[in-house]
């Protein structure tokens, strides 16, 4: 078995050319090239389908993919375990997050803390982010569903509740506080599933009886937010993503306890990770 192949094969399914793969390793393409091909020669292999000027991954070579992430991702965590005890100041960190509002706070703080760091940000809803954590994705996942998964290190990031919103003209924009019978045969604009805030409101519902008039259900907050204003119902939203602007009306429901809060997760193999570590450290003085 030759890493030299593995990590020549994972730099050019990561960058889907050869052209590309060779550019960011600062190698010959030639040489890339002929890596990747005694390495399926070896094996009697066919790991890519060649596409023109770029490359697609066969079944077997996805599979393949799966594993050298894992593998060096875990070679990462070697060296960051044995230069645990130095200040962080340089390398990448993966964020995955159902909410840039909660991320982009954390990481405006570790970026004056380690100048020298870069970022990536995904976003997904509550259970994508801790996919990612599983499957190296990601480093760090911002995330309202607490998982009593012992592979997941959980910490208390922050305390919310679900609230509504509407258009500044729609008739219950300026009540401020409504029960939550008031929604019966009102429109309602939803996440997809898989999302804690439309999990906890659904809930509410169902436990009362409560019918709401049609339900459209769109991906992302961002869309709820363009859907609300198109009037196509109220929104709901966590409290503290509140569109900006004075073009929408928050509204609190009076008698349903709709508190919730979001958490910080990383792979509990990967807390000490020098990176890992630090970011865990901004959360701790964070105020829940």
């Amino acid at each position: 078995m030759s890493i030299t192949g593995f990590r020549a094969f994972h730099a050019v399914a990561r960058a889907g050319s050869f052209t590309r793969a060779a550019e960011a390793a600062g190698i010959s393409q030639p040489t890339l090239s002929s890596q990747v091909r005694l390495l399926e020669e070896r094996h009697d292999a066919a790991l890519f389908d060649r596409k023109g000027r770029g490359v697609a991954l066969t079944p077997l070579g996805q599979k393949l993919l799966d594993i050298t992430t894992r593998l060096f991702a875990a070679e990462d965590e070697a060296k960051a375990l044995l230069e645990g005890v130095r200040a962080v100041r340089q390398g990448h960190l993966r964020l995955a997050a159902d909410s840039a509002t909660h991320a982009m706070p954390l990481l405006a703080r570790m970026r004056d803390r380690a100048p020298g760091l870069t970022f990536s940000l995904r976003i997904g809803n509550s259970s994508t982010v801790l996919d990612d954590l599983l499957e190296y994705r990601a480093d760090i996942a911002i995330t309202a569903r607490p998982s009593s998964d012992p592979r997941f290190a959980i910490r208390l990031l922050r305390r919310d509740r679900v609230v509504l919103f509407a258009p500044t003209g729609h008739r219950l924009a300026n009540m401020g506080t409504v029960p939550l019978l008031a929604l019966a045969g009102e429109d309602l604009v939803i996440r997809e599933r898989g999302s804690v805030t439309r999990e906890v409101f659904e809930t509410a519902l169902a436990e009362r009886g409560i019918t709401p008039g049609m339900l459209i259900e769109v991906e992302g907050r961002e869309s709820v937010r363009e859907a609300v204003a198109a009037g196509f119902g109220l929104g709901i939203v966590f409290e503290s993503e509140m569109p900006p602007g004075d073009s929408f009306r928050a509204i609190a429901i009076a008698d349903v306890p709709l508190d919730v809060a979001e958490y910080v997760a990383c792979l509990a193999a990967r807390e000490r990770v020098a990176m890992v570590r630090s970011f865990l450290d901004l959360v701790s003085q964070e105020p829940a």
